[in-house]
């Protein structure tokens, strides 16, 4: 997907065996299994309580592999960039939540904007998914900024256990 700042990315999904890796802070095994090198900080403190979680949703739920968190990865520079996926398959209400983290040494550079974007037309194309969701905690300018410039408009409020507050975003997936 290339943003309309030229960012070009891809999301590279992982076997169950390197997000079990990156959820252990192994970063040497998860690439020995991963398609694309990975990064330290995807196998850092910010990322591993995600991947393992995405490890055991996968564990007990394989068919949600295909939905869950990938590597944001830029093709042109060869390197991962970040993290992002949807949370899981599409719920009872045709919801998908998005996630996305990029690593801070390639932040303000477009790589959220065209993760989301790329997400947002996967959500587009799939036919069970009616609803896009984005959770962003009060004092994350940068992506509440994203989130609304892409669509997304106030619907709530909640708390995350791991995250904390969060203004809950949606918009139509088509």
């Amino acid at each position: 997907m290339t943003d309309r700042h030229g960012v070009r990315v891809e999301l590279v999904r992982l076997p169950p065996d390197a997000l079990q890796a990156l959820g252990d802070g192994d970063q040497a095994a998860a690439e020995a299994r991963a398609p694309v090198p990975l990064s330290p900080y995807l196998a850092g403190p910010e990322c591993r309580w995600v991947w393992s979680m995405r490890a055991e949703q996968v564990r007990t739920d394989p068919p949600s592999a295909a939905w869950i968190t990938a590597v944001v990865w830029d093709p042109e520079r060869r390197l991962a960039v970040g993290r992002a996926g949807f949370h899981g398959p599409p719920d009872d209400r045709g919801m998908v939540e998005v996630g996305y983290s990029i690593d801070p040494e390639h932040r303000r550079r477009g790589y959220a904007r065209a993760a989301v974007r790329s997400l947002l037309d996967r959500a587009a194309r799939e036919p069970g998914v009616r609803i896009v969701r984005a959770s962003v905690g009060p004092a994350n300018e940068p992506s509440l900024r994203l989130v609304r410039s892409l669509g997304f408009a106030v619907v709530g409020e909640q708390v995350d256990e791991q995250d904390g507050p969060e203004i809950v975003h949606e918009r139509p997936a088509g």
